[in-house]
């Protein structure tokens, strides 16, 4: 049993010291520190050959016996920065307080600056080193800069002092976190005289600008009565000029009513004028019609049953004329296929015809019947009536008797028909004497 006990207690302690040797040999960095481990060669990134390694946060595994871990803090330094006459530029001297931070920079190629320079060096010795170099850098920027500029415009003389001292903090591989400056003071009064006239020029204007407050006062005062006055006038202007407005627009408007009022009479008597001309318009039409069924419809129905009466008693006049020509056609074509003797009938057919026509035109006379006796070789003849007896005998002793009158009327037969009657009674005359 105690063989056993023992045997556990060996085990645990050589795991306890197991332990221990890899807790020793484990880095374990926490983020406001860096561990530098010393002992191996390395390359670093701009080509440089060191002996040692940076770890930022973070653990690692250093080997025993070769490598060696050094601590360097990242925390922040408080440096109160001053300088005591300090020469401005127009050869002032000044006294200037202010506030610093600054820290170990963690950038890479700064920090190895930082290692190099500050490895196992104490918090204070640092911030002592980078208050000297801040106070140096101080003084390099007031003399660039009058006193007026530093007291009045701070925040530029801290500017340009965190840029000046900007590559001397990094060279020594810190970084500059805060540079304000609190206080400018001189031990001439330089700044004092400036404020007291600084501060006489503001009283002057402050009195002089009270003044002209005050004369702008009375001022806009005066031009607010002037405007008020002349807004009086051109507001009585305006209430005339809207009332003489109102007068033209009323008298405009009376015009207007009058106007549209004589428009409506005349439109009025021009719509009776239109109405009585419409209406006469509508009297004359029915009056047309009325002539037109009264009048012009019989005129047109009479004058149309007198033309179809014209037109039928034309269509009978021509068919006897067709009739009439019929029959002369066919007496003529007898006649002329009788010869000389149906020349003779026609003269004779249309001899008692003639002989009315020419007694009508002779005044008091009247004959009842004519007798022509050929006695022969052209003796005297004798006739009933109203006839008498001449020298010759037969047709030609009748004909050598007519009146003038007769004798004209055959002419104007011969004209009328082309026959001459009394070439045909010689000729008949002669005819038979031949025969005799």
């Amino acid at each position: 049993m105690s063989s056993a006990i023992v045997a556990g207690i060996a085990v645990a302690l050589a795991v306890f010291f197991v332990i221990l040797i890899v807790r020793s040999l484990i880095v374990i960095c926490p983020p406001n520190r860096v561990a530098v481990i010393s002992g191996r060669k390395r390359a670093l990134s701009d080509g440089r050959t060191v002996g040692y390694r940076i770890l930022k946060g973070g653990r690692t595994l250093r080997i025993p016996l070769i490598e060696k871990v050094a601590w360097m803090d990242l925390n922040t330094i408080p440096l109160d920065v001053s300088v005591q006459n300090a020469y401005s530029r127009g050869a002032i001297p000044l006294n200037v307080q202010g506030i610093a931070n600054v820290k170990v920079s963690s950038g890479e190629g700064l920090l190895e600056n930082a290692c190099e320079r500050f490895l196992h060096v104490g918090s204070a010795q640092i911030g002592q080193i980078a208050k000297e170099t801040l106070e140096a850098n101080l003084r390099g920027v007031l003399a660039t800069l009058s006193p007026e500029e530093v007291n009045e415009d701070r925040l530029k003389f801290s500017q340009q002092l965190i840029d000046e001292a900007d590559d001397d903090i990094k060279t020594l591989g810190l970084e500059l976190d805060v540079m304000k400056i609190q206080n400018v003071t001189d031990d001439v009064n330089y700044l004092e005289s400036v404020g007291r006239r600084l501060t006489a020029e503001v009283i002057r204007d402050a009195r002089v600008a009270e003044a002209n407050r005050v004369a702008e006062a009375k001022q806009a005062e005066a031009e607010a009565r002037r405007a008020a006055e002349i807004a009086a006038i051109e507001a009585d202007k305006k209430i005339v000029e809207e009332q003489n407005a109102l007068r033209v627009r009323t008298a405009e408007l009376e015009a207007i009513s009058r106007a549209r009022e004589e428009e409506a009479l005349v439109a009025g008597e021009t719509a009776k004028a239109v109405a009585s001309q419409q209406l006469e318009s509508e009297r004359i039409e029915l009056e047309k019609r009325r002539v037109e069924a009264d009048v012009v419809v019989p005129a047109r129905a009479d004058l149309e049953a007198r033309q179809l009466q014209a037109q039928a008693e034309a269509a009978t006049i021509v068919e006897d004329g067709k009739a009439q020509v019929e029959v002369f056609k066919r007496l003529t074509d007898q006649y002329q296929a009788a010869g000389d003797d149906g020349h003779d009938v026609l003269v004779l057919n249309m001899l008692p015809e003639l002989i009315d026509k020419i007694v009508a035109t002779v005044a008091n006379v009247s004959i009842d019947r004519v007798a022509v006796v050929d006695t022969g070789g052209g003796g005297g003849g004798n006739g009933d009536g109203n006839g008498a007896g001449g020298s010759r005998g037969g047709i030609p002793g009748l004909m050598s008797q007519l009146p003038a009158s007769l004798v004209a009327m055959t002419e104007q037969i011969e004209a009328a028909t082309g026959v001459d009657i009394l070439a045909s009674l010689r000729r008949n005359d002669r005819d038979q004497s031949d025969e005799r």
